[in-house]
């Protein structure tokens, strides 16, 4: 169902692939799961709770952030299921619709139930027979509703909007949510019987911020993804991966999908700068620098070590840019080669070191 992939080149796994985790070899580092790579430990975890829930029919609950990917693991359970289940995802926001509407999208409706329903109407629960639904934003839906919910689960049963003939259903439920449901419980704004329902296995998706060690790997697959038609993935350069891995990412996968969406787009080279990136990523805060502070040495004594170390760390990292090279290191600096040469050596800096092959 999921293996791991060679460095070189990830293959999604298709619905039609036999359940089978590759368990790796030397160079074999990132997962793969139908849309969704990665090589972080927490995410091969979810993988493998992914694996074990396919051949199952029990209710999954997703939490995670907005924008961690939960559809996409809710598709990815559909899809591992399809040997055992043979209808089809059907998806529904239940944050986007109003209570009335929410209950007719869910259970549908008879005509006449309401004004402006002039036909009977099949419900998401009955599209999806056979096959799994799947409640996203589930911590947003009204109390009303939680209780025919609730019945739904129960029972596997229910009656359309305006109806009275009850409905049997034979239907998987996978709720995604990114709120804190066993928090809304101890609140009173969430059913305890229904949270119980719901929470049969729970997938906790982590943050972007929590694998960071995802970023490189998640921006070169979007930007083979979103390359221009006949063209090549644009390349990332060192610069701008390195704006990447500093931001915070609040919209997580999401947003950086969308970040090297626009960038593959609006870059005319064949690489992506700094300045490629939309401008809340590329001009990410400097974060405050920790200085310990020895009060048995004089205060001039420490600003000057202070001052040694950074200067010395600013001359290896433009070095470095500079592939020791003496005249781009003296532009990068604002100095001349001459200053350069000279801190060079005080600073015992070898710039062979940096030399480009």
């Amino acid at each position: 169902m999921w293996r791991v992939s060679p460095a070189e080149g990830n293959v999604p796994i298709d619905a039609a692939s036999p359940n089978r985790f590759d368990r790796g070899g030397a160079g074999r580092d990132r997962f793969v799961l139908g849309d969704i790579v990665s090589r972080s430990p927490k995410m091969r975890a979810v993988f493998e709770l992914i694996e074990h829930v396919a051949e199952t029919t029990a209710t999954v609950l997703i939490e995670g952030e907005t924008g961690t990917g939960k559809e996409q693991v809710a598709r990815a359970i559909h899809r591992a299921s399809a040997a055992h289940r043979t209808g089809d995802l059907v998806a529904v926001s239940c944050a986007a619709l109003p209570e009335p509407l929410l209950e007719s999208e869910l259970f549908g409706h008879e005509k006449g139930a309401y004004t402006g329903a002039v036909g009977q109407r099949r419900g998401r629960f009955e599209l999806a027979v056979g096959g799994t639904i799947f409640l996203d934003e589930v911590g947003d839906i009204p109390p009303a509703m939680q209780v025919k919910l609730l019945r739904v689960l129960q029972e596997k049963r229910f009656e359309r909007v305006g109806g009275t003939e009850p409905i049997e259903v034979d239907v998987r439920v996978i709720a995604a949510t990114n709120r804190n449901l066993a928090r809304l419980v101890r609140k009173k704004k969430f059913r305890e019987d229904l949270f119980y329902r719901l929470n049969v296995v729970r997938i906790e998706l982590p943050a972007l911020r929590d694998r960071p060690e995802d970023i490189p790997l998640l921006a070169e697959h979007f930007a083979e993804k979103y390359a221009r038609p006949g063209e090549d993935p644009k390349s990332i350069s060192p610069e701008a991966m390195d704006f990447l891995l500093r931001h915070p990412w609040p919209g997580n996968v999401r947003e950086l999908e969308n970040a090297i969406e626009r960038a593959s787009v609006t870059t005319r080279g064949p690489e992506i700068g700094p300045d490629d990136l939309p401008c809340e990523v590329s001009q990410v805060q400097a974060r405050p620098v920790s200085i310990p502070i020895d009060l048995t040495r004089p205060l001039p004594e420490v600003l000057k070590a202070t001052l040694f170390d950074v200067e010395r760390q600013y001359l290896e990292r433009a070095l470095k840019k500079a592939g020791g090279h003496i005249g781009r290191c003296a532009r990068i600096c604002g100095l001349s080669r001459r200053s350069i040469s000279t801190k060079l050596g005080i600073y015992h800096i070898d710039k062979s070191r940096y030399k480009e092959n």
